[in-house]
């Protein structure tokens, strides 16, 4: 039976060393209770202790990492089946697949085009992770050598794909940069593709077409030395992938299933009959319950959806978006431009700032610290107040920056404007419009 915090705390050294990244074992042990924390990670822990620990400790979705350049993804560590329950931790790592038979020059143009490829989405940065490289032809030689394009041409981390051992291992002398993880093993390989994970200290996916034999060959991989498991369930449609991914998952967290406690692998163009399609089934393996997604096709039409949609899910719903409070030059403003205020939440920065934009009116933004909230919503929570305003002012400098000493509050906060006239001394208040659609208009009517 798992622990409790409190109990698990009782068994740690008390130190309070800090060691861990933790302020104090209390905390550490509440992390351990809640499957988000290693007990590896304390160093001054009785074996007596370990022994009764390493149930507790133990997350049921082991965490997996692959890395290269400083660049990583990390799949697992999740703790709940849905994200309502609390929280998804570890976003999937998105990757695009090219084949050691097609040729060197469209492979490394491919990795090029999904390296460059970027979004700007409510002021975070997405983008793919990185490129698996599959051997079709089983010559060492051609696999490393479109290894090697691929590496040239893209920053991110490597999956390798291949049924032989000595054909990867030409892949991973290509990259010594890299930690990749290595796809393919089976019940005809797995003996060999264990031995070259172990020797490299590498993850592996091992593949199983039902899941006693996915669980029969993980179990198998770990008693040959290999900790860092990956599951590949091969059942590629939309309805089995669906029903045996979700079973895996619920099967790791709801019944202890240590040898199912892995992040699983898809590869989404093995089924998909078009880019359509396999977009879509991207998309489900995003949300239910791919830890490693790896498509065939790329594109900026099929990319940014899912994208967004990984952003989405892996949000923290009890954290808002925010974007940082500063004051903000939209269209090249002078000292006569308009100043205008509003808060940190993204989605009400990006309104404001686009209708500003979009305009063509130059004019300063001031972001007030609102902890994230909408302006409405902030208000209510006492976060987006007269003092709060006024204190954005001065530590942004604003009154520098324009020769006028006027600032546009949001028509919902009117009543703020007495207030600051208080706090602001010499400052006119002028309430805007409610609506930030309603921007451009009153900007123009005010010039």
């Amino acid at each position: 039976m798992a622990l409790t915090g409190l109990q698990i705390y009782k068994l740690l050294p008390q130190t309070n060393c800090k060691e861990c990244n933790f302020p104090t074992c209390l905390a550490f042990a509440m992390k351990l209770a809640a499957k988000q924390a290693e007990l590896s990670s304390c160093p001054y822990v009785s074996e007596q202790a370990k022994t009764q620990l390493e149930a507790a400790a133990a997350p049921p979705v082991r965490l997996i990492t692959v890395s290269r350049n400083g660049n990583q993804i990390a799949a697992g560590n999740e703790t709940v089946l849905f994200r309502h329950e609390k929280t998804f931790y570890h976003q999937p790592g998105l990757f695009v697949r090219v084949r050691d038979s097609q040729p060197l020059d469209r492979v490394q143009a491919l990795a090029a085009q999904v390296d460059a490829y970027r979004v700007d989405y409510v002021g975070l940065d997405l983008s793919f992770d990185g490129m698996a490289v599959q051997s079709d032809t089983r010559d060492p030689a051609q696999f490393k050598q479109c290894v090697e394009a691929v590496t040239a041409a893209n920053h991110g981390p490597l999956i390798l794909v291949g049924d032989d051992a000595a054909v990867l291992e030409a892949g991973l002398l290509a990259a010594p940069d890299a930690k990749p993880l290595l796809a393919g093993a089976d019940a005809g390989n797995w003996e060999a593709m264990a031995a070259l994970a172990k020797k490299y200290h590498l993850p592996l996916s091992v593949r199983g077409a039902t899941l006693d034999e996915l669980a029969h060959l993980s179990t198998q991989v770990q008693a040959a030395g290999v900790q860092d498991v990956v599951l590949d369930l091969n059942s590629r449609d939309f309805g089995n992938s669906l029903a045996g991914m979700t079973q895996v998952r619920r099967l790791a967290l709801k019944h202890g299933k240590r040898e199912l406690g892995f992040p699983l692998i898809t590869f989404t163009g093995e089924s998909a009959g078009s880019p359509e399609d396999e977009a879509a089934l991207a998309g489900q393996h995003i949300a239910k319950y791919g830890g490693f997604v790896v498509l065939d096709q790329f594109s900026p039409a099929l990319a940014y959806p899912l994208l967004v949609l990984r952003q989405n899910i892996f949000t923290d719903p009890q954290k808002p978006i925010q974007v940082q409070p500063a004051l903000y030059a939209i269209n090249d403003p002078g000292p006569d431009s308009p100043l205008m205020v509003t808060t940190n939440f993204s989605i009400t920065y990006f309104s404001v700032a686009n209708e500003i934009d979009g305009s063509g009116i130059p004019g300063w933004l001031l972001v007030a610290d609102a902890e994230g909230m909408s302006v409405l919503t902030a208000w209510a929570a006492g976060k987006f107040d007269a003092t709060t305003i006024a204190k954005g002012v001065k530590t942004t400098d604003a009154a520098n920056k324009v020769a006028h000493r006027k600032l546009i509050i949001p028509g919902q906060v009117a009543v703020l404007s007495g207030e600051l006239e208080e706090e602001l001394p010499g400052w006119e208040i002028q309430v805007g419009p409610r609506e930030a659609v309603d921007l451009p208009g009153y900007l123009k009517v005010m010039a």
